[in-house]
C-alpha cells in the first residue's frame, strides 16, 4: 500500500513538473472578450472573471482585441483560453482549454462545477473550482534561448587566378564581400524560369503562415496578429470549403498536399496558394 501511494506521488509531481515547464515557454494568456459557446461578449462576465483569475495567479492575462506589441508580433508567445461550458439544466459546468498559435492544446482544466441557481456567481463559482488545476503551478516565464549562428572561416582560393594582359575583364558572376562590418552575397548568375505555360498561375495569398481553428460548420484561417483572413464552411466534398472573403466568393480546396483559394475577379478566374497550418 505505501509503494502504491508513493508511486503515485512521484507520478502526481511529475505530471505537474511537465506541464509547469509546458506553460513557462509562454509570456501570454490571451482572454476573448466572446467565446464560441457565446452569443455576447463577457456573457455572465465569465471573460472579465477568467482574466483576473489568471492575473492573481501571476499569470499576465490580456483581451483578445488589446495585445501587446510583442504579442502582436509573435502570436506564439501566448496561449488563446477557451471555454467549455457544458452545464445541464440543473448545475453549472466549466472547463478550460489553453491552446497555442498553431491551435494544439496545451493545457485542460479539470471541470468546475456549482449548484447555485442564479447564473453569474454560479459561473465564477465554477471557473474559481477549474482553477484549482493552476494552484499546484508555479508558473514563471522563461524566455526561450534565441540560437546564434556560429562563425565560419572563409576559404578564398587564388588557383588560375593568373590572366593574359590582352584578355579582356569579364563581368564577375558573384559580388561577396565577407568583412566584420559587412556580410553580404550577391549572384549575377542569370536564373532559368521556373514558370510553366499554364491557363491560371496560383500565387500565394500572402507569404504569412495561416493557422485553421475550428468553428461551426468549418474552419477560420487566421494570421498571427491574430486576425481573421478567411472563413471556410464545409461542404459534402471533403477537402472542399466554400469561402467567404470580403467582395470575394469562391472555394477553398486541397491538391497534390497543397491549399488553393479560387475565385472570380473582374470576369477573370483566380488561382492564389494558401500556406494553411491545420
Amino acid at each position: 500500500m505505501k509503494s502504491r501511494l508513493l508511486f503515485f506521488l512521484m507520478f502526481t509531481i511529475g505530471l505537474s513538473c511537465s506541464i509547469y515547464g509546458q506553460l513557462n515557454d509562454y509570456k501570454y494568456i490571451i482572454v476573448p472578450k466572446k467565446f464560441d459557446s457565446y452569443k455576447v461578449q463577457n456573457k455572465h462576465q465569465t471573460s472579465t472573471t477568467i482574466k483576473h483569475l489568471f492575473n492573481q495567479r501571476g499569470y499576465k492575462a490580456v483581451y483578445d482585441d488589446a495585445l501587446p506589441e510583442d504579442l502582436r508580433k509573435n502570436r506564439c508567445l501566448g496561449l488563446l483560453v477557451n471555454l467549455e461550458d457544458t452545464s445541464s439544466l440543473f448545475s453549472t459546468k466549466t472547463t478550460l482549454v489553453l491552446r497555442d498559435c498553431q491551435s494544439i492544446e496545451i493545457f485542460r482544466t479539470v471541470e468546475g462545477k456549482s449548484k447555485i441557481k442564479e447564473f453569474r456567481p454560479a459561473y465564477t463559482d465554477a471557473l474559481k473550482k477549474s482553477f484549482v488545476s493552476f494552484d499546484t503551478l508555479q508558473y514563471k516565464y522563461i524566455p526561450k534561448e534565441e540560437v546564434k549562428e556560429v562563425e565560419r572561416p572563409i576559404t578564398v582560393s587564388f588557383k588560375n587566378d593568373v590572366k593574359s594582359l590582352d584578355e579582356k575583364p569579364k563581368e564577375p558572376m558573384v559580388v561577396q564581400e565577407a568583412t566584420t562590418e559587412n556580410q553580404s552575397f550577391k549572384s549575377m548568375e542569370p536564373v532559368p524560369s521556373s514558370m510553366k505555360k499554364a491557363d491560371v498561375v496560383a500565387e500565394p495569398i500572402n507569404s504569412d503562415l495561416l493557422y485553421a481553428q475550428p468553428i461551426e460548420n468549418g474552419y477560420q484561417l487566421v494570421d498571427s496578429t491574430p486576425k481573421v483572413r478567411l472563413k471556410l464552411m464545409e461542404t459534402s466534398v471533403e477537402n472542399v470549403f466554400l469561402v467567404s472573403h470580403g467582395d470575394k466568393n469562391g472555394v477553398v480546396f486541397k491538391k497534390d498536399d497543397k491549399w488553393f483559394f479560387e475565385y472570380t475577379e473582374n470576369g477573370e478566374k483566380v488561382l492564389k496558394e494558401l500556406n494553411v497550418k491545420f
